[in-house]
């Protein structure tokens, strides 16, 4: 199904080309309501081309224009706006079209792609905390997203399970470990022996070198550090299944650096023999001689000391994807750091001739309230799963207030999937280079561009179908017959102004949905999600849906379910769940 966007595109695309002149500018939403829906700069660009007028030129396009089956007719605005106004005839019909397809109008991509992405990445015998969400929930949604437009997704999460600290964790095991509280909370048992361990081997040369010894032992294969290894990564790997499975986030593989061990010689060798890398001061490196802002940034593969690094097992994580799961696209998602370092890496894959689309998307930082890096009173960075179990708490307490008669497994199920989605929809509605203050107040709140105000949208459609006896719309992963009012309406009747403003907002969707890959924005679709709930709510206000006379109750109802559908799905690719109540 073709989107307004689309079909006015198509349509000044022929003009201008009627006119003589060559294709350009773009058309966009219009930044004012007042002016139209729709506006393009094209007759600007083409005055600027060509030294003319371009209300002159605008006028021209618009002699040629053929847009009357969607839009009132064109007009100039400003400098040279070419504005269109969408009818409320075409607004009926297409909202009506939306009603029956099952995509709610997002075409699926026209060259679909076999996208790994790498998001999450975790470290083994640490606990993920505050600064994992970003990575998490904006790699989930990007693939969500992508999947539903018709890509090949496959989500890896990159576990940092391999490395010099292992040596001291290993040390720790054998030497510090307290068995009893191992088994109360694994993970802050293992953080201690680290830590402890690593505060001995600062001040005591021969715990120093016991570590290095241990890790020495666990490279070299030796069965009883493997063992306490395995150990490690298990307890890590349970302790992060518990997380996601309270984000609702799933990976189709995971793969730890240390998949990649027995690559990571052939790498250094392969690179040697292409003369990508060269030996330096003992060491393996890269040069980027060629790229000014790189130049004096040489990427090390092999330590002096024969050892490998992040960047080895990197370069064989490119192969392996490339190779063995046949991607023609990857894309990491990690923190603005990182930025040099995927540079190297992406830099390197090209001069071994990999043609893949590779992208690292990047993010900011999440402050507390100071402005500065959330951390505990004490300093340490806040665990995400006390932060996320907090979430759900808070979001229990506006659940027994607002609706204190709901049976308790109800309000359990509505806490879950307000808290959770308060923090989810807290980060991605930002844009994601933003760094953002933690606010729970601002979060949870009914009010402002919040999930608990969309969620309540939805929940106020689903009270209207339980009030009009009726089956609702098809909603996502249900199994139920879309409603018979959605489909035996024959047209929409729009007449208010607020619902013909719904009705265009709800025929948007398969405008913005393709927009967030573009520069992996979820805020876009997040942003229009909370506009869609603005209109939502005008219309309830203004138009009366169960009272008022047919065909005008029949249609409202209609539109009712559509923005249901539409605003559940949307949410979904967010990974945020619509509660049946609030």
């Amino acid at each position: 199904m073709e989107t307004f966007q689309s079909l006015l595109e198509k349509k000044l695309s022929e003009a201008i080309a009627k006119t003589g002149f060559p294709s350009t500018g773009d058309l966009t939403p219009a930044t004012d309501p007042r002016f139209g829906d729709y506006q393009t700069n094209a007759a600007l660009v083409l005055a600027k081309q060509r030294s003319e007028n371009p209300k002159t030129i605008a006028e021209k396009i618009i002699a040629q224009l053929d847009v009357g089956e969607w839009s009132e007719t064109p007009t100039v605005a400003g400098a040279g706006f070419i504005n269109f106004k969408l009818r409320a005839a075409a607004i009926a019909k297409k909202a009506f079209e939306l009603c029956q397809d099952e995509r709610l109008g997002v075409a699926r991509a026209r060259s679909p792609r076999r996208i790994v992405i790498d998001f999450g990445s975790p470290n083994v015998a640490k606990p993920m905390h505050v600064g994992h969400i970003r990575s998490t929930v904006l790699g989930d949604a990007l693939a969500r997203i992508a999947q539903f437009l018709g890509h090949d997704v496959i989500r890896d999460n990159h576990i940092g399970d391999w490395g010099t600290q292992f040596g001291m964790v290993i040390y720790g095991w054998k030497n510090l470990l307290d068995g009893q509280a191992l088994a109360r909370d694994p993970i802050a048992e293992l953080v201690r022996i680290y830590k402890e361990a690593n505060e001995r081997s600062t001040i005591d040369p021969a715990v120093r070198e016991a570590c290095r010894q241990e890790l020495v032992k666990l490279q070299s294969g030796d069965p009883e550090n493997l063992s306490i290894w395995k150990q490690c990564v298990n307890l890590s790997t349970r302790d992060f299944e518990s997380a996601y499975a309270l984000l609702d986030i799933h990976y189709d593989i995971q793969r730890g650096e240390s998949f990649y061990n027995d690559r990571l010689a052939e790498v250094v060798d392969r690179l040697l023999k292409s003369s990508i890398a060269e030996i330096s001061q003992g060491a393996v490196c890269v040069f980027f001689r060629d790229i000014p802002e790189l130049a004096d940034k040489p990427c090390i593969i092999r330590k002096s000391d024969g050892g490998f690094n992040y960047a080895t097992t990197d370069v064989a994580t490119v192969d392996y994807r490339i190779n063995d799961l046949k991607a023609d696209t990857i894309w990491i998602v990690t923190g603005a750091p990182q930025i040099l370092h995927f540079r190297q890496i992406f830099e390197i894959a090209r001069r071994e001739g990999y043609k893949a689309d590779f992208r690292h998307i990047t993010h900011g930082s999440i402050l507390g309230e100071d402005r500065k890096l959330m951390k505990t009173r004490s300093g340490e960075n806040v665990p995400l799963r006390e932060l996320l179990d907090e979430a759900c708490k808070r979001a229990r307490a506006i659940v027994d207030e607002k609706n204190p008669d709901l049976s308790d497994a109800e309000k359990i199920d509505i806490a879950h999937k307000i808290g959770i989605g308060a923090v989810k929809y807290s980060d991605l509605s930002q844009y994601r280079m933003t760094d953002y203050v933690f606010s729970w107040a601002r979060m949870l709140s009914l009010q402002g561009n919040t999930a608990p105000y969309l969620q309540n949208a939805y929940v106020r459609i689903r009270s209207i179908f339980r009030k009009a006896d009726v089956a609702a719309p098809l909603s996502q992963g249900e199994t139920r017959r879309q409603s018979a009012v959605a489909t035996e309406i024959g047209e929409f009747v729009l007449v208010d102004p607020p619902e013909i403003n719904l009705a265009k907002r709800l025929c948007q969707f398969g405008e913005v949905v393709p927009q967030v890959l573009n520069d992996f924005r979820p805020n876009v679709l997040a942003n229009y999600l909370f506009e869609l709930a603005n209109s939502f709510h005008a219309f309830y206000e203004a138009c009366p849906v169960l009272k008022s006379e047919e065909p005008a109750r029949s249609s409202r109802l209609a539109l009712c379910g559509l923005g249901g559908r539409i605003l559940e799905r949307g949410l979904d690719l967010l990974g945020i769940k619509a509660p049946e109540k609030m």
